[in-house]
């Protein structure tokens, strides 16, 4: 099975051309054949739902991320990045325009996103942070692939980076599955450099069938949200037509 093994490969390009090369990583970490792997992908949406039937509490979701999905929730970032490649290369083109220095991936899932900043050379380090230890294993081992491993390391949560300011926050559809999101706005405001920019987007959205059960949607939660977010950053306009946007602290 062929693994990349030069960061020159982890851009937009290579994103295109087979997610950095997700299926094989994935099938290596899982031990699978690519035969065994591509059966189980187009049902992972529909597994990892199966996990949590019912109400998604907000006490429930750190025990749920960190706990219960365990490789389920790699199954259905991998489908999920190779069905909406183009959507994610523009994300990948935004975060080439804000990442530099200490760059913080809050939840950053599968990887994708730090791996490609780790790839930039305007970046020093990313702190990559995520609950489940299968997608910080999984990263690991993607980063050590890639040759990436001496800009990356990898954290449970934000507090086990140290003290480190940041001169850039990513943090791409997770802010929705948090119970407290504000308070998480807080928290990257805090950690944020003086010139800092944040990479942010969320849908606090179930769906129409309850297509989306670990999103979090209270009206009072979102209000909550959007006045953290309107008092603590300004948005810094950029080209690109996708939901992501940029935020400068205030």
């Amino acid at each position: 099975m062929q693994e990349l093994r030069s960061s020159r490969d982890v851009n937009v390009d290579g994103f295109l051309t087979d997610a950095l090369q997700v299926k094989a990583h994935l099938a290596r970490y899982l031990c699978l054949s690519l035969e065994e792997l591509e059966t189980r992908l187009p049902t992972s949406t529909d597994d990892l739902a199966d996990l949590h039937p019912g109400a998604f509490r907000p006490e429930d979701a750190t025990e749920f991320y960190e706990d219960k999905v365990g490789t389920g929730h790699l199954l259905e970032l991998a489908a999920w990045h190779l069905s909406s490649a183009d959507y994610i290369a523009d994300t990948l083109r935004l975060q080439g325009m804000a990442a530099r220095g200490q760059v913080l991936d809050f939840g950053g899932g599968i990887g994708t996103h730090a791996l490609s900043a780790a790839a930039l050379p305007t970046v020093d380090h990313v702190w990559f942070v995520d609950l489940n230890p299968h997608n910080q294993a999984f990263v690991q081992q993607r980063a050590e692939a890639m040759g990436l491993s001496h800009k990356l390391s990898v954290h449970r949560d934000l507090g086990s980076t140290g003290d480190v300011c940041f001169d850039a926050v990513v943090c791409l559809d997770v802010l929705e599955h948090l119970p407290d999101p504000s308070a998480q706005l807080r928290e990257f405001h805090q950690r944020m450099a003086t010139n800092a920019i944040a990479l942010l987007n969320w849908y606090f959205f179930k769906g129409h069938n309850d297509e989306y059960p670990f999103h979090f949607d209270e009206p009072s939660l979102v209000d909550c949200f959007f006045r953290t977010l309107q008092g603590q950053f300004l948005e810094v306009f950029h080209p690109l037509l996708i939901t992501a946007r940029l935020y400068k602290k205030i």
